[in-house]
């Protein structure tokens, strides 16, 4: 078996195999193959316990265990014998399982946490196959406990197959947690009990009253209560694969996460799993969430509130953010439909209102939405504040309430103002104004209206007059010092930005030492992209670092062989400096996390930007 990752989204990836000659996507289904049970023509590999004359890849259930070796003198244990010992089975039992599958391409993992680490000491095998899936998958903290901890400890570049478990309402979620393969199992079983299998769903048969969709085989068909067991195995069959397909057409967007926050809703005990998922496991899916993303954040329903991005996000705001030092009065703002907020109408008219000030640059302008929280106007480019999007009401459940509050009284316990203006609706005053020392409340009604705006202009203009005026050019350079605090943390920041001055217009500007650029802003990335002047500022760190091998030499993107070793704080899309010899070479964007980069034996690292 050769496996090779090709697109990440979360822990769920999209990986070409290459098995006994033939190509084959993951994730994917075994689609079972016996005299009773024929796969459908589509299937792309095929599940049997005997000898097949097909051009498929064929994984064969058995004496050999999923081994391609044949005509085994000493007989292993038999896979489906395997599968239904209880995981609460002796530990000698299980050990003693171990003991016949070793040095084989794939491996059986009993549905024990505590075996876990001596079961894959050492082991070569490339992919693990779950025991005890059904009973493990009923147990739901124990079940997310285990596929975690089994996905760390096998690595990035091993494969998860869950036997008997998975059908089109939980494929996608348990995609995202990190497994590669499933069966047809559940679409046999369901037909079997006269049950149509749906994403939204199952449905016994005498509970439609119309032919349920337009697959194939119910395209063909009259009448619901005329499909036996194999027109509904192939209607299936059909919802099973069209799944499969829509779940790695959204790894290859970077979606899928909207995709299951849809899907779980069609079962408490997949919203179950995905709830102890994001509040046990956060390390464990923000190791894997890429800092930098293109398609935008749906976040349509309260487990948008705990995505592995978000709260990163606000982890970075509270505990590496600083505030341009200069400013002096904060303007608390609502947030707007429109992505990036300073592009929207309503942000437009709030920012004619300081910058028609003579002291505009005094202000700094800080945004309340949820499901961030808090977001300051020099991250309004980052994602996901730049790009996600949320069901407006007016109403503010007590999560959110409590989330904001949360987050704005651990901004201000970090970075002080001498005033304070509140221009968000009634509404969120009523559960933030009490953070906030002797604010000015500007906002009636509505943000936008007449009197409001005129309200927060007469604020403006009394309040900018206190203080000493402060330069565009200074304003400037304390935001991207802001930006780069938030990128780099502070201590990096400090060393990027000494003795720079900023040039160019919002959003795409540049970090400038006299005549020579250091960085860059843009738009599209809404981070500093640095030159090999600015990654030289940043050559003695301990972070952000990647180092290849001597022999490397770097012309266009790293791939992972040439990688030595790599910092494990590195995440997807962030800014990375090549050292050769513990010297800088290059600097580029990473296209693997840290860990990821040192355990891999294929695929590209790091983009890189300016090299030596």
């Amino acid at each position: 078996m050769d496996f090779q990752v090709q697109f990440r989204d979360g822990p769920a990836r999209i990986g070409h195999l290459t098995y006994h000659n033939e190509n084959l996507v993951t994730p994917n289904i075994l689609f079972i193959q016996t005299s009773r049970c024929k796969a459908p023509a589509f299937s792309n590999i095929l599940l049997t316990h005997r000898t097949l004359k097909t051009k498929k890849p064929t994984v064969q259930i058995g004496e050999s265990i999923f081994s391609t070796t044949k005509n085994k003198t000493q007989k292993n244990l038999c896979l489906e014998d395997y599968l239904i010992y209880p995981k609460d089975a002796t530990t000698e039992l299980h050990l003693s399982a171990r003991l016949q599958n070793r040095n084989t391409e794939c491996c059986v993992i009993p549905g024990k946490k505590e075996l876990i680490s001596d079961q894959v000491n050492k082991n070569n095998a490339s992919l693990f196959i779950v025991a005890n899936a059904t009973q493990l998958f009923s147990h739901q903290s124990y079940f997310v406990d285990f596929i975690t901890a089994l996905r760390q400890k096998i690595g990035y570049n091993k494969m998860i197959y869950l036997p008997c478990v998975g059908d089109p309402t939980s494929i996608s979620l348990l995609t995202y947690m990190g497994v590669d393969f499933f069966d047809s199992f559940s679409a046999i079983m369901a037909a079997r009990n006269d049950t149509f299998l749906f994403p939204t769903g199952f449905y016994k048969k005498n509970q439609l009253p119309e032919i349920p969709c337009c697959c194939p085989t119910c395209v063909t068909t009259n009448d619901v209560s005329s499909m036996g067991y194999e027109e509904i195995v192939q209607h299936n069959y059909s919802m099973l694969f069209t799944e499969m397909k829509l779940v790695r057409n959204a790894i290859t967007i970077g979606s899928l996460r909207e995709l299951v926050e849809t899907r779980v809703r069609t079962k408490p005990h997949l919203a179950a799993l995905l709830h102890i998922l994001d509040l046990n496991h956060y390390q464990f899916l923000e190791e894997r969430t890429p800092v930098v993303r293109k398609q935008p954040l749906i976040a349509t329903t309260k487990d948008s509130l705990v995505r592995p991005e978000i709260r990163r996000f606000q982890d970075r705001v509270i505990e590496r953010f600083e505030k341009p030092a200069s400013a002096k009065i904060l303007l608390l703002l609502p947030c707007s439909a429109k992505k990036p907020y300073s592009f929207s109408k309503s942000h437009k008219l709030f920012r004619e209102c300081f910058l028609n000030q003579a002291n505009p640059f005094v202000v700094h302008e800080v945004i309340l939405t949820s499901p961030l929280g808090l977001v300051p106007r020099e991250l309004e480019l980052t994602y996901p504040a730049s790009i996600y999007d949320i069901a407006v009401t007016g109403h503010w459940d007590e999560d959110e309430k409590k989330m904001m509050r949360t987050l704005l009284q651990g901004y201000l316990e970090k970075n002080t103002y001498d005033a304070t203006i509140l221009h968000i609706p009634p509404v969120m005053q009523t559960f933030v104004s009490d953070l906030l020392k002797n604010p000015q409340v500007t906002c009636k009604d509505s943000p936008t209206s007449a009197g409001s705006i005129s309200a927060l202009s007469n604020a403006l203009q009394e309040l900018t007059q206190r203080f000493d005026r402060v330069k565009p050019q200074r304003r400037a350079y304390e935001n991207i010092t802001s930006l780069a605090c938030y990128q780099f943390g502070p201590a990096l920041a400090k060393l990027l930005m000494k003795d720079c001055t900023i040039s160019g217009k919002y959003p795409y500007q540049k970090i400038m030492d006299k005549n020579i650029q250091l960085g860059m802003l843009t738009e599209e990335r809404g981070l500093l992209s640095l030159t090999m002047d600015g990654a030289n500022r940043l050559g003695e760190t301990e972070h952000y670092w990647v180092e290849i091998s001597d022999d490397f030499t770097l012309k266009g993107s790293v791939f992972a062989p040439g990688i030595k070793d790599a910092d494990v704080s590195i995440r997807i899309g962030e800014e990375v400096l090549v050292k050769k010899k513990n010297r800088l070479c290059g600097v580029g964007v990473a296209l693997m996390n840290g860990k990821e980069m040192i355990e891999s034996t294929h695929g590209e690292a790091v983009k890189i930007r300016h090299h030596i």
